[in-house]
């Protein structure tokens, strides 16, 4: 009876503790669309969505925010393009190709890189980033190679850690059977371990364009914080988070409502990630 009682109780103990973090998500969304809502039916979706003007202190106040999804989805891809090959690539070095000491370097390397605070990244990227390509480009080195550079690096250690623990959850019978058939260790690992592990690789990449998207500090001391369209690589572009940083403090009212509406597009902007890889997922488990 007393273990009954006990197993009985904590069941449910566990189960409302699990609520919590889903009572914090739902609490999150409430916030941000019970205030974003309003001001998008009030100000216009297609103005709001697709207006080329930032400008909150003019009479009448503008509310564009074109230029800052642009600057997102601009930061975003160059961020892509870096980090996901170059992180698939070196958790493959890592699991397939490092001898053991090697390892033991690369692992607390790559943990580390996960703890450093992203200010510390912008500001390294302000110091050093900044004035290669303001030499390599021209300008003030502050545009989207600069931003797209600084998130591809801080994504890499999300990417690295769990495509290196997908891959090496992978039964090793797969890889010896193809080397065992024939195949080189080369193919065996790419059409045969890499496939098998493509799940955990696109949860890495999920969390990867998460981060990418959702950064904030390291991205405004880079970035330059025009808002913008930006007509070439080498100019500036404002973010969605860094637009929200820079102006949150000195906000009205108004102001205060179109940058929590701003958040809000952000936030369903990742969840179309989400749900979009997610679905991508689902396929690939389905055919198998």
């Amino acid at each position: 009876m007393n273990k009954n009682f006990k197993e009985t109780f904590m069941k449910y103990f566990f189960f409302i503790i699990s609520l919590i973090s889903v009572f914090a998500l739902f609490l999150i969304c409430y916030f941000i669309f019970s205030r974003g809502i309003p001001f998008v039916k009030e100000y216009g979706l297609k103005a709001f969505l697709f207006g080329k003007t930032w400008a909150p202190r003019n009479v009448p106040a503008s509310y564009g925010i074109v230029s800052m999804v642009v600057g997102s989805v601009y930061t975003t891809l160059g961020a892509i393009i870096i980090g996901l090959p170059i992180g698939l690539l070196t958790a493959i070095y890592m699991a397939f190709y490092a001898n053991k000491k090697v390892y033991k370097i690369l692992e607390p390397a790559v943990q580390l890189m996960a703890g450093i605070p992203s200010i510390v990244y912008g500001f390294f990227a302000l110091v050093v980033m900044v004035p290669l390509i303001r030499s390599a480009f021209g300008g003030d080195g502050m545009n989207i190679i600069t931003a797209s550079l600084l998130l591809g690096i801080m994504i890499l250690p999300t990417i690295i850690s769990i495509c290196d623990s997908s891959l090496r959850a992978v039964p090793k019978a797969f890889y010896q059977g193809s080397v065992a058939l024939g195949a080189s260790k080369e193919i065996s690992i790419f059409r045969v371990v890499v496939p098998a592990a493509k799940s955990g690789i696109i949860s890495s990449f999920i969390l990867g364009i998460g981060r990418a998207i959702g950064e904030t500090m390291a991205v405004y001391l880079v970035a330059g914080n025009q808002p913008r369209i930006p007509a070439s690589l080498t100019q500036g572009v404002r973010t969605l988070t860094t637009n929200i940083v820079i102006e949150m403090a000195y906000a009205t009212p108004k102001h205060l409502q179109a940058l929590i509406a701003t958040a809000m597009v952000l936030f369903i902007f990742i969840l179309i990630i989400n749900t979009i890889f997610y679905f991508i997922k689902g396929s690939e488990k389905n055919y198998e």
